[in-house]
């Protein structure tokens, strides 16, 4: 029997963060995952925007974490084929691997991984007890739930999902190549929907490394014909829905392999008991559009590691009174409403057809191309930020270039 005060289920966003936080506390925490290496997984490729960038400096460990993502300076708004706005960027892109990977070269001091899996899990106001499938015991005061859409272990506890909007959105991911040069005008863009019967909210395009990465949302069903299409025929299905868009790309094409991940929106139930916190999507989940994921993520571990996992330590016992109040913590609910309202708003925001929200879809367009022609009257183009310089990304050659 192995014996820690925290043992972490998962070694996703969520638990290695919590690991990493928890060892530099000097709190003995036991972090369990199957996989030696995070294997790819096409989940958060981008980390940005000043809120979410505040909310990863609460855990500790984002200055050094972020050294291992491509910042890209400058992110050019744009619709209907039309330069809005040309902004200031933190967006940071890293392949949700070598994000973890990074992550994971935190956790260090008093907090260990142990390459296996959880077959069972016993828990009490007590200490709880994992069994590992190499039959290994662990033995820990308190045990983080940070193993996302896997409900196996959750459901021994009696913690089931329930689903409020299945799928909600789908995801699409994919290398974005210029054909007959080597790099595209911008650093980075965000293009919106030119007309909400495509369904589309907007594509990101962003640097990772040496290469332009895509994501593109739609609110379509998983058997939708065009969802088909996109896989099959990327590069016509994509001019089709957003036929101004090569105005400001020109020619591309879809390199690799195409991933798709369609999302439902879901909150656990039954999750207030003893000796067991749920963080991340182990506990609930949102819609990948909005990017409010990760905010909810470094929300909940920073909340839980910060300020609950030292104070409930320090007096004997796991009760569900003390788990509580995490769950009730006023910082940790108000991202969670804020998450998943913008989710749905988001959504209407797209594709809603009454008048209220085509008036939605023209204030947010007047007012990206009011800020762009202001910054430009002012005569301050977007600066870079922090000390890297805004560049053109330079892609790897298409083929029909290298021929």
């Amino acid at each position: 029997m192995r014996y820690t005060d925290i043992a972490i289920i998962g070694g996703g966003l969520a638990g290695s963060t919590a690991a990493a936080m928890l060892g530099r506390a000097g709190i003995p925490t036991v972090l369990v995952d199957p996989h030696q290496d995070y294997p790819f997984d096409f989940r958060v490729e981008k980390i940005g925007g000043d809120l979410q960038l505040a909310r990863f400096a609460r855990t500790g460990i984002a200055d050094s974490v972020l050294r291992s993502a491509t910042l890209d300076g400058e992110n050019w708004i744009a619709r209907f084929g039309y330069l809005l706005d040309r902004q200031p960027s933190r967006q940071h892109g890293i392949m949700y691997d070598a994000l973890i990977g990074a992550i994971r070269n935190e956790v260090a001091g008093s907090a260990e991984f142990i390459c296996d899996k959880v077959v069972n899990i016993a828990t009490s106001s007590e200490r709880q007890k994992l069994v590992l499938s190499g039959g290994e015991e662990i033995s820990a005061r308190l045990v983080v739930l940070a193993n996302g859409l896997n409900v196996g272990l959750r459901r021994m506890l009696g913690i089931e999902r329930l689903i409020t909007s299945h799928c909600h959105s789908i995801s699409f991911g994919f290398d974005f190549v210029p054909v007959g040069r080597p790099a595209f005008p911008f650093a980075a863009m965000t293009y919106f929907s030119e007309r909400p019967s495509d369904r589309i909210p907007y594509i990101t395009l962003f640097p990772v490394e040496n290469r332009m990465r895509a994501n593109l949302f739609t609110y379509r069903q998983a058997d939708d014909p065009w969802v088909r299409a996109m896989r099959r025929n990327p590069v016509e299905t994509l001019n089709a829905a957003l036929p101004r868009l090569r105005r400001l790309t020109g020619e591309f094409d879809v390199a690799g392999d195409i991933k798709i991940r369609p999302a439902d929106i879901y909150v656990s139930t039954g999750y207030r008991q003893a000796g067991v916190a749920l963080v991340g999507d182990a506990f609930a989940s949102t819609c990948p559009v909005t990017g409010t994921g990760t905010d909810k993520v470094f929300t909940d571990v920073a909340q839980l590691c910060n300020v609950h996992i030292p104070a409930w330590l320090s007096t004997d016992g796991m009760g569900e009174e003390k788990i509580t109040a995490y769950y009730d913590d006023p910082v940790k609910t108000a991202c969670d409403a804020w998450s998943n309202a913008k989710a749905f708003n988001f959504r209407e925001v797209s594709i809603g057809s009454g008048p209220y929200w085509q008036a939605q879809r023209w204030a947010r367009f007047l007012g990206y191309l009011g800020r762009g022609t202001l910054r430009r009257l002012q005569g301050s183009p977007a600066a870079p930020s922090m000390t890297q310089p805004a560049t053109h990304f330079r892609q790897r050659p298409h083929a029909a270039d290298r021929a």
